[in-house]
């Protein structure tokens, strides 16, 4: 069968991958399988009693969820099939952005997974005249379930309605409106449609490598990133059209456990949770002792001077896999094919520690608004420090001044009430511009050197790509988060938010008292200088302008719900530095 919409791909799956646990969840400890065949029955129950409801094609439901699970999969299934539109809202934004997203959007129906969402919606629901009922997903006394939802289309004889509706759906028609969390101002409904999304699963399709040893039924994945996002959510698709089974996550604390549970196949991934299984490792290395740890180091050092990827040769390299990064492949599983790591820029020297350990990560690039991806690096062709290929179906022209544009079957519709941001979004000929800055090289892999809007000048006239710097130094233990700023500035700055947990492990071998609250730590002037000091290691590999000339250690930590980082976990640049002003100003030494 030809898959053009959606939900075309269920129907796909049941055809050609019947299986007993396409998706799997675990509720209160136990993990709960359901099968290709109840996934579509619940899903057309779901068709028949929104139809009872009184919605019809076009109509808005939002769908939020603390962690990803098998009754969103349903929800989306259901929705899609009779023309519905769905909102994916993430869970961890405001009140005041949920009440903006609903009524922006007209929102009829939501539906929430728990308890602390549920009050959320309830905070703003008086300000939100379209909405006219909420259901949750967990049972919540004086709350409606969604399984009134199910009971309503128990009685099968609406079905052919729903095939009717179904049958009716073109690939252009609008299935879904995904707000991005914008570093800056409000959030924007991003309008991509089945063809928009199906075509970008279909491109990337030849991009994942299957093992050949492998049966799709004992395919496994762990999703755990948020399925709001469109990355997660294109691959809870294509995972689906490939017959893989989805292992939704319990949350990301449980990860260490889940994936010892699960042992996936395939994990998608962002490069902080990159970052954190690296440390986790270096930590629990270092911790050893003894011998233990003189050849954790021994090893390390061995893979940290190779500059490609290749398997462990000679006696010292099968060596150090077996005794070492055996337990790296272990602790995730140990059956793991890839990584798929996507949202931000990956750190060059992670990914070839990882890829040498025996952990291939496959690092690709997109946006919201191209359904995401537009380019991703496959086994076949795989180059380090890129973003891939861009996919076959699209076009990517780089402009004159470096952006970033491309043209093709997965870039959206545009964005939803507002024509004018739309036009804004596009060149003369039709190119969507990503706002990011990048080249291709000559074997025609797409390289991303910075975000056009982040870039900024000095005083002295030079540009400087904060990015690029900022990922050198996350690369430090002693970084947790770190800005650069200095825009208009006589040189860079930066903005130090230390990993509070290392430095209190660091003070103490070090016999050192630095506090333990991470306004005291920030306080420290020995962390300081030991921070400076990795600056310094940092400064070595930039040109003489963009050096970082100081630094300052922020109280706290940067989080989503103190509004410095958004769900995606990017920089809300504005917000922290706006939040630590009076560092800013000592830095530059304002006075007012």
């Amino acid at each position: 069968m030809t898959i053009k919409r959606l939900f075309d791909i269920p129907y796909y799956a049941l055809e050609k991958f019947p299986k007993t646990d396409m998706f799997v969840t675990k509720y209160q400890g136990e993990w709960k399988k359901t099968s290709t065949l109840e996934f579509i029955n619940q899903g057309n129950k779901i068709s028949r009693g929104l139809l009872k409801l009184g919605i019809k094609p076009g109509d808005k439901i939002a769908l939020i969820t603390t962690n990803s699970r098998t009754e969103w999969a349903v929800m989306d299934f259901g929705l899609s099939q009779i023309g519905v539109v769905s909102v994916p809202v993430y869970p961890s934004i405001s009140a005041e952005d949920y009440e903006f997203i609903f009524n922006n959007a007209e929102i009829q129906y939501c539906f929430v997974s728990d308890k602390e969402l549920l009050t959320k919606v309830m905070k703003v629901k008086h300000n939100i005249p379209t909405l006219q009922g909420i259901f949750t997903f967990d049972i919540i006394s004086g709350a409606a379930n969604w399984r009134e939802i199910l009971d309503l289309g128990e009685d099968d004889s609406t079905q052919i309605e729903v095939e009717d509706l179904s049958n009716a759906i073109n690939s252009e028609d609008l299935a879904t409106i995904i707000y991005t969390s914008g570093t800056t101002g409000r959030p924007k409904g991003v309008m991509l449609t089945h063809h928009n999304i199906v075509s970008n699963v279909l491109g990337s399709f030849p991009r994942i490598p299957k093992k050949k040893s492998l049966d799709y039924k004992d395919t496994r994945v762990l999703s755990f990133l948020p399925i709001c996002h469109i990355f997660e959510r294109m691959l809870f698709y294509l995972f689906q059209y490939s017959g893989f089974s989805v292992y939704f996550a319990e949350s990301i604390d449980k990860m260490g456990e889940n994936v010892k549970e699960v042992k996936p196949h395939y994990m998608s991934v962002v490069p902080r949770l990159v970052e954190k299984v690296y440390d986790k490792i270096y930590n629990t290395g270092s911790s050893a002792g003894g011998l233990k740890s003189k050849i954790f180091f021994w090893a390390l050092n061995l893979i940290s001077k190779k500059k490609e990827i290749s398997k462990p040769s000679g006696l010292q390299g099968i060596i150090a896999d077996k005794l070492v990064f055996s337990k790296w492949r272990e602790g995730l599983g140990g059956e793991i094919i890839t990584l798929v790591s996507g949202s931000a820029a990956l750190s060059t020297r992670l990914n070839l520690m990882f890829q040498n350990a025996g952990i291939p990560i496959l690092e690709g690039y997109g946006l919201t608004e191209t359904s995401p991806v537009i380019s991703v690096n496959s086994f076949e062709k795989m180059k380090i420090g890129t973003v891939g290929r861009p996919l076959d179906n699209l076009q990517v022209k780089i402009q004159e001044d470096g952006e970033i544009t491309v043209k093709g079957p997965s870039v959206f519709k545009g964005y939803f009430k507002a024509e004018d941001i739309t036009k804004e979004a596009f060149t003369e000929d039709g190119f969507f511009k990503t706002g990011d800055i990048g080249h291709i090289d000559t074997e025609g892999f797409l390289q991303i050197t910075d975000r056009k809007k982040e870039m900024f000048k000095t005083s002295g006239g030079k540009y400087i790509a904060p990015q690029m710097i900022e990922n050198l130094a996350k690369a430090s233990k002693f970084i947790e988060q770190i800005m650069v700023v200095g825009d208009g500035e006589k040189m860079p700055c930066a903005l130090v938010q230390p990993d509070f947990e290392f430095a209190k492990n660091w003070a103490m071998r070090n016999n050192l008292n630095i506090g333990s609250t991470p306004a005291e730590i920030a306080k420290s002037p020995e962390l300081k200088e030991r921070i400076q000091k990795e600056m310094e290691g940092i400064n070595e590999h930039l040109g003489n302008w963009e050096k970082i000339k100081r630094i300052e250690l922020t109280p706290e930590v940067w989080a989503i719900d103190t509004g410095l980082l958004t769900p995606t976990l990017k920089l809300k640049r504005k917000a922290v530095k706006e939040k630590f002003m009076d560092l800013y100003n000592k830095m530059y030494e304002h006075h007012e």
